[in-house]
Formats: C-alpha cells, structure tokens, sequence
C-alpha cells in the first residue's frame, strides 16, 4: 500500500511513523521544516515562494495546556520544573521524535500539494485510488503521483476567520488578525478592540495590555472570566458595528479604536480537495465524515487532527491506528449508509439536545473522553490514558478562573487515572 501524507506537522509526523510499517509513505511538507503551526516565523503574508504563511505562533508564546497531556502516548514531552513551556520546546520535541523515528527521510521538504482527485475510470488500470499533483517549489516543477490512501495532516490554524462586521469597510484605522500577530510593540499607546476570548483572545488581550492604552475585549462568553485584569482592560459584549473611528457594543455603548484586533478563529480549509472527493466544510463543520476522521464517500480519504478542544498530539496517534486498522483491512469498515446513519445521529446529539451549533460540531473538550474511548473500542485498539483528558479538562478551567497566573501551576501524572498539581 502507497499512502500519502500531507502535512509534516504534530499530526503528518505521528501519520508517517504509525504508517511506514505497513506502507510505503510520502509526506509532502510545503515549507523546508518539520513542525506545522509550532514552527514561529516572524514574517506575515506570503512566503518566497508566495504562498501564504501556514504559522499563526507569536513570539512568547507558551503552552496553553500543561506538557504532561501534550506527548504522545509512547513518546512524551521530557520533564522539566514547568508544565506549560515555550514553543520552541514544543518543536524541539517534534523534531526528537522526527529524528527518534527516522522519519525525515519520508518527507518531502518545499513540495506543495495542489490538487487531491480520485482515479477516474479512465486512469482504474494504475491500481491506485488517488492521484496528486504536486509542485517542487524549489525547481518550480509540477508532478503527478498516485497512492492508494490519502492522510489529510495539514491542520486547521492558518485561515483566518473574519466575520463582516456593518462598517468595517469604512473604519479608518488598522483591523488585524491574530494570525498576523508576532509582538505586542505595534499596540504601543493604541487603543484595541479585542474580538473574541478564546484562548488567542484571552491571551493577547493580556499580552498587549502592557503596552496598549486601553483594550477593550469584545465577546459572548456564557462562562464568567474570573480572571482579573489590568486596570487598562474592560470586557465588553458583542461589536455591533465599526464606525470611522470607533466600535459599538451590543448594549448600545461605544469606544474609539485604533485597532480592531480579530482572534475570531479559524476555518477549515482544504484548497487541494478536488470537487470529486465530495467533502465539503458548511459553516466549519467538515462532512461526511465518520467519527471526524474518515472521508465517508471515499474511505481511503481520512483526515487527522480535525477535533479541538483536544489531547491533541495523543489524539492525532490514536487517529492514525484507528484508519490503520481499515486500511489495512484488519478491519472491516461499516457500509456507507451505516456511517451515514452514525454522523446523523452525532449531528442530532450536538445540535438538538446539546445545543451545539455547527462550528462547535468538531469541538471535544469535556466530551474527549468519550470520543477516544469510542475511537479505540471500535477498531479494537489500545485506548488512550483516562488521566489525559482528566488533566486537560481541569487546566481548561484553571485558565478562565486565573489567566494571569495559571501557567505557574506544575503537575505530575502519578498513574492513568490520576495526577497531582505540585506545590514549589
């Protein structure tokens, strides 16, 4: 079996070394590096190459959950006095692991995937399923491959979500992404609106308060942030609307701006899917997939590191021995009406007695548990350790209790199901 991975990040790496013992892999990777999102350059916009940056990292950047649920689940981050490092630790690791496993020799460095179709009858006598077309950007030449599985790894922080605000087209001063962030220096005596309070939000908000005038974080959050913020910080619903130099609230109350900083999120997006794979992403929510993972119309199509709110490195390996299984025709996958009826009844769940609305449709967090434990029973594999999702679920809360201060906490897993926070 010839399978190709897309992507060398956390879940491209973990895609190549579950896979390269059973197949003969291809990754392809469009920068020169190993590392995906955790790779910090300090540019925006475009690459030489005049591709977009794929990097959302800023400069101080640290973990936003503790390292102990942040390894793999045979390969983990190495211990050290602090449970929420820098990123340049997290791409250190990656790159131990790349070199533990050998994997470099896998990948493809500066070739860029353009365009993932499946074999037309036509083309059946290949005995592949997929064809790529792939561009070495170094010599600036195009390719034609072809595999019989295909390993979506190319994650989902690097296309910006921005939502239309009434007025934004006439604001007169600068409206910016967080993907486009690096260092707090430019908000220097300005005065910014903060979108959203997301993690990213969160965190910016407090990092460009130190040298902003004043920050305004705009949000819907239901949660109360207990966190308390620097005097220069005000929390406020919903813009409304941009006006020349100013934004309106939900509660009718306005503030003058000259930032309007977007930490909205991101889309998914797969600009190399051809129409054929039939995959289509509606309002952030990726379908048909079975179990978040698997292209329900073209099988050998799978996707990994879709979920959020995740034990993500741990997940993306669990994912990889789940598609292994049917790949490897070790199991049996379930008839295309029986995954569809699956993905119905997940869809009824989120919505109608959840509540979810379709961009939170891929969304885990307190429900990880569960989904991993499904993930493994199914294929019949090794479950991932109950004390990760424990750990993650409680330092998810820590960081809306105590922004300022949470990344100070120090854990230790004592077995698989319990850990203790230590005390200096």
């Amino acid at each position: 079996m010839r399978i190709a991975v897309i992507g060398a990040g956390a879940a491209g790496l973990a895609a190549i070394r579950r896979s390269c013992c059973s197949a003969e892999v291809v990754c392809y990777e469009k920068s020169d590096k190993v590392g995906g999102t955790w790779v910090y350059v300090p540019e925006t916009g475009n690459d030489a190459y005049g591709l977009p940056i794929h990097s959302s990292m800023y400069e101080s950047l640290r973990t936003n959950l503790p390292k102990e649920v942040m390894g793999y689940p045979d390969y983990l981050i190495p211990e050290n006095r602090k449970s929420y490092i820098h990123h340049d630790e997290i791409l250190a690791f990656l790159n131990d692991y790349c070199t533990h496993f050998q994997l470099r020799d896998k990948i493809k460095f500066l070739h860029n995937v353009e365009l993932v179709e499946p074999i037309g009858a036509e083309e059946k006598g290949t005995g592949s399923n997929w064809k790529l077309r792939v561009r070495d950007l170094r010599k600036s030449t195009v390719t034609e491959e072809f595999f019989d599985a295909v390993m979506v790894c190319n994650g989902h922080y690097f296309k910006p979500s921005l939502p239309r605000l009434k007025g934004h087209e006439t604001f007169k001063g600068q409206q910016m992404h967080s993907h486009d962030y690096r260092r707090p220096e430019p908000f220097a005596d300005k005065r910014v609106v903060v979108i959203g309070a997301g993690p990213s939000g969160m965190d910016l908000a407090l990092e460009i308060s130190k040298k902003a005038k004043r920050v305004i974080l705009s949000h819907h959050l239901k949660e109360t942030i207990l966190t308390k913020f620097p005097n220069n910080v005000v929390q406020k619903k919903d813009v409304v609307e941009l006006k020349d130099n100013s934004a309106v609230f939900q509660d009718g109350t306005s503030e003058e701006a000259d930032i309007i900083f977007y930490c909205t999120g991101y889309e998914y997006s797969f600009p190399f899917l051809s129409e054929s794979c039939e995959i289509k992403v509606n309002d952030n929510m990726i379908t048909p997939l079975w179990k978040h993972v698997i292209a329900i119309e073209n099988p050998t199509l799978v996707f990994i590191g879709i979920p959020f709110y995740v034990c993500a490195f741990s997940m993306f390996d669990l994912q990889v021995r789940f598609v292994l299984r049917y790949l490897n025709k070790e199991k049996e996958l379930p008839t295309r009406d029986s995954m569809l009826l699956d993905e119905s009844q997940e869809k009824n769940s989120r919505f109608n007695i959840r509540g979810f609305t379709k961009r939170q449709f891929h969304m885990m967090g307190p429900l990880q548990a569960e989904y991993y434990d499904d993930l493994a029973d199914t294929a019949n594999i090794e479950r991932l350790l109950p004390v990760l999702s424990k750990l993650h679920n409680e330092s998810s809360d820590r960081f809306l209790d105590d922004l300022v201060h949470y990344r100070d906490d120090r854990y230790k897993i004592i077995d698989n199901e319990n850990y203790q926070q230590l005390n200096d």
